[in-house]
């Protein structure tokens, strides 16, 4: 039996690739019948010795290859597309691996672990049709929050719904540490029902969010609340610098989300190209977007590196410096929607 399992979802790619172990049997057992390569590296008569040895004391032999389809990735540069063509006339070439791929004996299961594929990949192409192949990308909003109850309930807790949305913005799609939050309120609230407030409390991310918060008021000349959320990141430590930094950051995604929009390229594209998880994150910058001129922009980066300069030359102390950007850029007088 072939298995593909790639995407960026690497927990659940773990979390399958444990099912897989759990049908094979003897756990017991599998220990002296899983062979593990690294694909980059690995040749055919490698994987041949050992998908083609008799299973000891076993009826299934397990083989894990990590890696193996990402070797046969275009890059799309020429020099890469000729490299890559090169190894594909090579006996360990995509299509020599592919035919023995394929035809594997019944007794050994071979798992092909890897991340994202990012175009046409020849060796999953030829394998396709021969293997089960499964798809790992990362979740989004629909499907991040279903997620995020079942794991609570499988963990014996209950969430309340704006607490499942309120996680789902702190954390993200990174399921590792998504699984961790959940194991820490589930013990936390000891059988009463995750609150937003628990979130606050508990969840490492806890502060990340509050700088998000605070990006967004001042974005959404929301002065009273980035003021406040300021003076409360600067009382718990947070560092003038990384503070410019993430107002920089969203800046920017503010700006590429206004020129994908000129370009009328749809939201499903705009979260592949701005390498976005949530669907959350995107309508909330659209919205920022649509505030803004191009013009106005410019003027933001040209405060932002004001800013900056006064903090490093001395001119100004970091947190008056910040305060004086944040009340500049919540004026609303200066909004000129475009």
């Amino acid at each position: 039996m072939l298995y593909m399992l790639y995407g960026e979802d690497d927990y659940s790619i773990h979390q399958k690739l444990g099912e897989i172990k759990r049908e094979i049997g003897d756990q017991t057992a599998l220990a002296t019948n899983m062979t593990v390569f690294d694909g980059p590296q690995v040749t055919i008569d490698q994987l041949r010795a050992v998908g083609e040895a008799v299973p000891f004391l076993a009826e299934k032999r397990l083989v894990i290859v990590y890696g193996l389809l990402g070797r046969f990735e275009s890059k799309g540069q020429s020099g890469q597309r000729k490299k890559s063509a090169r190894v594909s006339r090579q006996p360990e070439g995509y299509r020599a691996l592919g035919e023995y791929l394929g035809q594997i004996p019944d007794s050994t299961i071979l798992v092909l672990v890897d991340g994202r594929l990012r175009g046409k990949n020849p060796l999953l192409n030829e394998l396709t049709g021969k293997a089960k192949v499964m798809s790992f990308p990362l979740l989004r909003e629909a499907k991040l929050l279903p997620w995020i109850q079942d794991r609570v309930r499988e963990r014996g807790g209950r969430i309340s719904p704006q607490a499942i949305g309120l996680l789902a913005r702190f954390v993200g799609s990174n399921l590792w540490l998504m699984a961790s939050e959940i194991d820490k309120l589930v013990l936390f609230t000891s059988g009463r029902r995750i609150e937003e407030a628990d979130i606050r409390q508990v969840v490492s991310y806890a502060q990340e969010a509050s700088v998000f918060a605070m990006v967004d008021a001042i974005l959404e000349f929301r002065a009273g609340v980035a003021g406040q959320l300021l003076q409360q990141l600067l009382q718990q430590g947070a560092s003038p610098a990384y503070l410019l930094v993430m107002l920089a950051r969203q800046v920017r995604l503010v700006v590429r989300v206004k020129e994908l929009t000129r370009q009328k390229k749809p939201q499903k594209e705009m979260l592949d190209r701005l390498e976005l998880a949530s669907e959350y994150v995107l309508q909330k910058t659209l919205a920022q977007a649509g505030r803004y001129s191009l013009a106005r922009l410019k003027e933001v980066y040209h405060k932002l590196l004001e800013a900056d300069l006064s903090i490093k030359t001395g001119r100004y102390d970091a947190e008056l410096a910040l305060n004086m950007l944040v009340a500049e850029l919540c004026q609303q007088d200066k909004l000129e929607i475009v």
